[in-house]
């Protein structure tokens, strides 16, 4: 581990909390809101947020390793989103929140663990996409990702 990937590791840490208490004050109302930019009720968002960190952290982690090859195209991931909202259509807001928390964990540690020639290296994380490092992979997919969900359940219950 390195400063670099320390760094990193906790402007994730940051957002995961924010996150979190953000979804821990929703109502049971707010919950099921529908938000206007996925056009899935909050839940499924909040879930979706969840179960992306172990994804997203093994791309990272895989992007690190140097041995990447691109396997999936962002049409294959929203075929996958779909498919997500319509089974967690009902999801719990404690079975979501551990969710967040364990694989928050996991991928922070994941993060944790790479030094700084593993961060510096770069691959397409998807078909068709420019190559990026891992360090990008994990301040602009990884973060990124909680901060355009995280806004868009925000927008919706203050609407």
């Amino acid at each position: 581990m390195g400063a670099k990937a320390e760094a990193l590791a906790k402007q994730f840490e940051a957002k995961v909390q924010e996150a979190a208490k953000v979804m821990e004050k929703l109502s049971d109302a707010e919950w099921k809101k529908v938000t206007s930019a996925e056009k899935w009720p909050v839940c499924v968002v909040a879930h979706h947020i969840a179960i992306a960190h172990e994804g997203i952290g093994n791309l990272v982690k895989s992007v690190a390793s140097g041995q990447h090859k691109p396997s999936m195209a962002m049409s294959d991931i929203d075929q996958m989103n779909a498919k997500h909202a319509q089974d967690f259509a009902t999801v719990g807001k404690a079975e979501t929140l551990a969710l967040h928390k364990k694989n928050a964990a996991a991928a922070a540690a994941m993060v944790r663990g790479l030094d700084d020639a593993a961060l510096a290296r770069s691959a397409s994380a998807l078909k068709g996409m420019p190559s990026m490092t891992a360090e990008q992979a994990v301040t602009g997919i990884l973060c990124g990702h909680i901060d355009e969900h995280i806004g868009s359940i925000k927008k919706t219950v203050s609407a």
